[in-house]
């Protein structure tokens, strides 16, 4: 038994004053003076005694008034009891509703979401009006605290209102919630109720993430777990969209490879994957994959759109569709701005001459170094630096690196090994150990040794793909790099240095060149190689791909939003809604943290007309798999939380109401106890009333 107020059981104690009183109030009979003893013995052991027993039957009595109706202010209840209609104690209750897209499966009955929304409903029906309840979708969590309702027809609306959801969570992460929302309530019962497909792999995601929530949910706590999954399911997913291409250029070919799962038990045959490049399908493959089996589709196309491209890989439909498609988005530019920085205006003509365009789409904007400081870097799609004698400050340089820019840097014809290793330091990049050779000393040149033709940088330079040929040139003074762990040698030197290596910063690619172009330093300028190798270089660093196939559903990214001229920054999101934020309230005017990422597809940032920056989110692809858990795969996470409550698992099939009851503790007796109160209070006045009544004849 449990007392509800425990702490009325100190009344108790008032059962002491009809003691009390008894004593104190003992009447004595008087002594009457009788002709013979015999009568007054006869008396004493009829009346007397009798009267006694009754003064003592009454003392019992009261002490049991005092005692039941103490008790029944202290509300007793016990567990597995039911006596009529049982007045529950008040209870809070957590309805957890899996809205995970992995619930869209479809059964005989309906999808399970369907399901689970109809079993929640009817679940309202065992509370009070005045029991607290709060509707958790799995797919819809929030850092915003979630507040209980004793509104019943706003708890019915929001479970119709509940749909599935793209984000994937884990059911720890709900239960945390739902130990928050208990640990804050005064209620005597508390309840989880978890309506779930009790996907593998998602009750949580690592045992680092566990906590002990003994403290939050602890013994009187139950956990009711409602499975609603159980269909054997025929799903292939799309796990990763690769790219195989660095740069991507109107006209030319483009590919990739689409990374496709069966997560069936069975094999899957004959189902076709697409690709479409905005909108329009480009490639289509047809695929075959045994149960468990990964395959990378590969798929090739010709780009014909300039700007935004969103690219995308589809399957067709089976039993989850929301995980058919992946995302993947560039922007190709129509018109390349260059910037070319040089120390001497006759270092730049080569670089200028090989990107001479007779279709205008590159535009050079040549400057002097010295100006660097004072340029608007924002302005430009790459920039090509040659020398650095005039100019020391690099500020304005490494923040372009660092925000996603990438540069092209190559000694000019008066550099020198010092103000280059000062160069190189500034942008944290290795700086060359020493010179080699000697300027306008063509005795002894130096040629390449090995070129990285599996870099992606390199594809469609060569005609011929197989064994691609080039003509080294003769090198005669250049400085002697090495990029170490910070980059990687694209063409190397026969003394194992780097005639052009790259390196990733921040968020931008830094090119470094070893020689200048000049010919008194090589004879490179006159080799076919250098025009193309220069042009791809400009195209690769004008080029906006960004590394976007790690950003999931619900979480939060990060828009760089730098160059916006305006203080209206537009988001619009895949399905093409908008939305509008003040940039002159944000603290930091460059990047904006956006976290409203529900939706698969592309998110574009505008600051007026321009595209400030886009991101692709796609799904997590662990909520692909329909398996179901085993019922002691959630014991052992209960476990693992030390969950001190009582965990029961249900069916559908189950009497949901009969099995609530029977766990709660809540059939309260206070009732009862007011019942027998009454009884004793009508047996104490009818046995006080002929207790009075005999003393009265005995006075006499």
């Amino acid at each position: 038994m449990t007392f509800l107020n425990p702490a009325i059981l100190f009344g108790l104690l008032a059962a002491s004053i009809p003691i009390v009183l008894h004593f104190l109030n003992l009447r004595k009979l008087k002594k009457i003076e009788f002709s013979t003893l015999a009568f007054l013995k006869e008396l004493q052991k009829t009346k007397i005694k009798r009267i006694k027993l009754k003064q003592w039957l009454l003392l019992l009595l009261r002490i049991a008034i005092i005692i039941f109706l103490v008790m029944a202010f202290a509300r007793p209840t016990v567990k597995n009891y039911s006596v009529g209609n049982s007045s529950a104690a008040k209870t809070t209750a957590v309805i957890i509703l899996d809205n995970t897209f992995s619930m869209s499966v479809v059964t005989e009955n309906g999808s399970y979401l369907n399901q689970a929304k109809r079993i929640a409903k009817n679940l309202l029906n065992n509370f009070q009006d005045s029991d607290e309840i709060i509707l958790l979708g799995v797919g819809n969590l929030s850092n915003e605290a979630a507040q209980p309702t004793t509104n019943n027809q706003q708890l019915t609306k929001q479970i119709d209102e509940l749909e599935i959801s793209l984000v994937s969570k884990t059911l720890n992460e709900s239960v945390v919630k739902a130990a928050q929302v208990l640990y804050q309530s005064k209620n005597f019962n508390k309840e989880i109720y978890l309506l779930t497909d009790f996907q593998k792999g998602r009750i949580y995601n690592s045992p680092k993430e566990l906590a002990d929530l003994s403290r939050m949910i602890d013994e009187p706590t139950r956990i009711f777990l409602v499975d609603v999954g159980g269909k054997e399911t025929v799903n292939l997913g799309i796990e990763e969209l690769i790219p195989n291409n660095q740069i991507f250029e109107v006209g030319k070919t483009v590919s990739f490879n689409a990374r496709v799962k069966n997560y069936s038990a069975q094999t899957v045959s004959n189902s076709v994957a697409s690709l479409f490049v905005n909108g329009k399908r480009s490639a289509q493959q047809s695929l075959n994959l045994a149960s468990g089996e990964v395959k990378e589709i590969p798929f090739e196309t010709t780009l014909t759109d300039t700007g935004l491209v969103e690219i995308t890989a589809e399957l067709e439909d089976d039993e989850i569709l929301q995980d058919n498609k992946r995302y993947f988005s560039v922007y190709v530019s129509d018109k390349i701005s260059l910037l070319i920085l040089t120390d001497l205006p006759d270092d730049a003509k080569f670089i200028k001459l090989a990107v001479e365009d007779p279709l205008k789409k590159i535009s050079v904007t040549t400057n002097i170094t010295s100006q660097l400081p004072s340029l608007n870097l924002k302005n430009y799609d790459a920039v090509i630096l040659i020398g650095s004698e005039k100019n020391s400050d690099w500020k304005n340089l490494v923040d372009y690196v660092d925000r996603g820019g990438k540069v092209i840097i190559m000694p000019g014809s008066q550099s020198t090994l010092p103000n280059i290793q000062k160069l190189c330091e500034a942008i944290n990049i290795p700086p060359p150990t020493n010179s080699i050779g000697k300027i306008n000393s063509q005795e002894s040149p130096v040629q390449f040794d090995k070129i990285d033709f599996q870099n992606p940088f390199f594809a469609d330079l060569f005609e011929n793909k197989k064994q691609p040929q080039i003509e080294s040139p003769g090198i005669y003074y250049y400085f002697k790099t090495f990029p170490g762990s910070k980059g990687k040698s694209m063409i190397s030197m026969f003394d194992n240095s780097a005639f052009l290596s790259e390196y990733k910063i921040g968020k931008g690619k830094v090119f470094l060149f070893n020689s200048a172009p000049v010919l008194s330093w090589n004879d490179f300028p006159f080799k076919g190689f250098f025009a193309p190798l220069i042009n791809k270089l400009i195209l690769y660093s004008a080029s906006k791909t960004k590394e976007q196939n790690n950003y999931l559903a619900g979480q939060e990214i990060i828009a760089d939003i730098s160059n916006h001229s305006v203080s209206q920054i537009v988001i619009q999101k895949p399905g093409g809604v908008k939305e509008f934020v003040n940039a002159d309230s944000l603290s930091n005017k460059n990047y904006f943290s956006y976290s409203n990422t529900d939706e698969t597809g592309t998110y574009e940032f505008y600051s007026g007309n321009k595209l400030l920056d886009y991101i692709s989110i796609n799904h997590d692809p662990r909520e692909s798999n329909a398996e179901r858990s085993s019922d002691s795969d959630f014991e052992d996470y209960i476990k693992q939380i030390r969950f001190g409550g009582k965990l029961i698992f249900l069916s559908s099939n189950d009497d949901f109401s009969k099995v609530i009851y029977q766990t709660r503790f809540g059939t309260e007796l206070w009732k009862y106890l007011l019942m027998i109160v009454l009884l004793l209070a009508i047996m104490e006045s009818v046995v006080a009333r002929n207790s009075k009544k005999e003393l009265v004849e005995v006075s006499n």
